[in-house]
């Protein structure tokens, strides 16, 4: 995917090679970037694409901070999995999910 395509404070949205779940990749501040799994560590909903540095479950309302993945407000417990992204030249890619 271009760099160009992810925005500071944005996000773009593609597909773990593994498992097809959905992935957000975010640039929080200019030069980082981050993968946020796109599923709802509460019950396995699909969360919004990023809006004002939060993720938001439509299903049961938890959010989730943008830039890491951490849980904002419940009932979700645990933080959304996070992948590694790396830049090469242009383009970014995404790593595997981190533990």
């Amino acid at each position: 995917m271009a760099a160009a395509s992810v925005p500071v404070g944005g996000s773009a949205q593609v597909k773990d090679p593994a498992t097809g779940d959905a992935v957000y990749i975010v640039q929080p501040k200019a030069g980082q970037y981050c993968g946020l799994s796109a599923v709802c560590t509460h019950s396995g909903c699909a969360v919004d694409a990023p809006k004002n540095g939060q993720l938001y479950c439509p299903c049961h309302g938890s959010r989730f901070d943008a830039a890491t993945g951490a849980v904002v407000n419940g009932p979700a417990t645990k933080p959304l999995p996070r992948y590694g992204v790396t830049k090469d030249g242009d383009k970014l890619n995404l790593g595997p999910l981190q533990s």
